[in-house]
């Protein structure tokens, strides 16, 4: 039961490094087979360590080290560090007085604990540990500010429940362990977009994942027979991955489809569940705000209060009920118009987020109207096509309306330069006023499709 591509002959934690991380260098097979003489080899690694010093970003990837090298450097401003591809039995302590260190990667070492001096680095929001010998994830590491976990071909037996005090988690992939049962603490982290369970030992999934605003879950290969119902919840999701799994609810001719079919599963089997055939989890807003045609039990689940709210203000503008003497066709029209405009609006938060690595506030409007958000996309995109962001700060948390359209239209003009067509580009108003948003996600999404260009480095927000 085929439900996605295969991840080709990347192992995913790279995948997951190169693309979030992309100024985290990693092992390079066409490079590191090379034959290099043993001098070279030498004056190349004490150069990676004079360049650290100097640019604050560590590079040893590679180089089959056993013991910490830099002993005879002062790293200690640190901010990006690479040890992947060598041979450390344990994190080198040394490493773990960076201070400032903000990116972490030792995939691929033979490291089978984590030493408790990592909780020093608490401006740490990306650690690769994957591809080690881990048996135990420590308690003690989910009490740093980590956005991005990777722990994947390991030899995890489970997941402690500390795990739920990861507040800030976006990403994690605990892919190829040997982990039985994920803790229900896991719906508590509320910032998830991305979940990695595949190719474990996993019998369920619980039921607490659907409190979670995932993108994307991959449980692919391992032991799951059933979909919770409450799954049907998880209205984000845009990706399901689940193949190589023994399922019966929904069944496998079902799962083949796709997810917009496992979704209509989920929620005929509620109503079945509720009794209620034509309710599928929609707010009690009385039946004759509703037509006939909205309450068939096929509804897609986005179709719910977040949508019917906005058209129920806009009839009572226009002092007409949904039961007037409108007709039912026109009302159909405008609730369908309305429901495409909200699922716009829901992908460009989406877009903003995940590529960002940030949370934006539900009135997404409102968080781009100083065009700040939009301004650091761009210079992620293609660093410094924005030269110049006027941010608030402390002291003036609230930018000046000039400032504001500067920024905004040193967006726009960034759109031009790196190549969105011209019927692609929103309004500055449609920012600034909050009078455009589909508009506006029209221009982020022809932006994230321009050909790639791998950037240098993350704008900081």
């Amino acid at each position: 039961m085929k439900m996605a591509a295969s991840q080709g002959a990347v192992g995913p934690a790279v995948a997951l490094q190169s693309h979030h991380y992309p100024n985290v260098a990693h092992w390079n097979p066409g490079v590191m087979h090379q034959q290099q003489h043993p001098l070279h080899t030498a004056r190349s690694l004490e150069r990676a360590l004079e360049d650290a010093v100097c640019s604050g970003m560590l590079n040893i990837s590679g180089r089959k080290l056993r013991d910490y090298p830099g002993l005879n450097y002062d790293l200690t401003d640190t901010t990006q560090a690479d040890l992947s591809k060598n041979r450390f039995c344990e994190i080198p302590p040394e490493v773990c007085i960076f201070a400032p260190l903000e990116s972490l990667n030792l995939y691929h070492n033979c490291i089978k604990v984590v030493p408790e001096a990592i909780i020093n680095l608490q401006m740490l929001t990306y650690l690769n540990i994957s591809r080690n010998q881990l048996s135990v994830l420590p308690k003690f590491l989910f009490s740093l500010p980590l956005k991005v976990l990777v722990v994947s071909n390991n030899k995890l037996l489970s997941i402690p429940e500390e795990i739920g005090k990861a507040k800030d988690l976006m990403e994690l992939d605990i892919s190829c362990n040997e982990i039985q049962v994920l803790p229900a603490q896991m719906g508590k982290l509320l910032a998830l977009r991305e979940l990695n369970i595949r190719r474990n030992c996993l019998q369920v999934l619980p039921d607490e994942l659907s409190d979670l605003p995932l993108i994307r879950l991959d449980f692919s290969c391992n032991k799951i027979t059933e979909i919770p119902i409450s799954y049907r919840k998880l209205k984000q999701l845009q990706h399901i991955i689940l193949d190589n799994n023994p399922m019966q609810s929904p069944p496998a001719q079902i799962c083949l489809k796709g997810k917009i079919h496992i979704f209509k599963y989920l929620n005929l089997q509620a109503c079945h569940l509720d009794k209620k055939t034509d309710s599928l989890d929609l707010p009690s807003l009385g039946k004759r705000c509703l037509p006939q045609q909205l309450t068939d039990r096929y509804l897609q689940p986005c179709l719910s209060f977040s949508c019917l709210c906005p058209f129920v203000t806009f009839s009572r503008g226009n002092r007409q009920d949904l039961s007037s003497t409108e007709p039912s066709f026109t009302m159909r029209r405008k609730m369908e118009h309305l429901r495409e405009e909200m699922e716009q609006i829901r992908l460009l938060q989406q877009n903003l987020e995940s590529r960002l690595k940030v949370l934006l506030p539900d009135d997404v409007g409102a968080a781009l109207m100083d065009g700040v958000v939009l301004c650091h996309l761009a210079n992620h995109i293609r660093p410094r096509s924005v030269a110049s962001i006027h941010v608030p700060s402390p002291a003036v948390p609230k930018l000046s309306m000039a400032k504001c359209r500067r920024n905004v239209e040193n967006f726009l003009d960034a759109c031009k330069k790196l190549g969105v067509p011209q019927d692609k580009l929103c309004l500055p108003h449609h920012i600034l006023e909050e009078r455009g948003l589909v508009k506006v996600g029209v221009t982020v999404q022809a932006l994230l499709d321009l050909p790639s260009s791998k950037p240098n480095q993350l704008s900081t927000m």
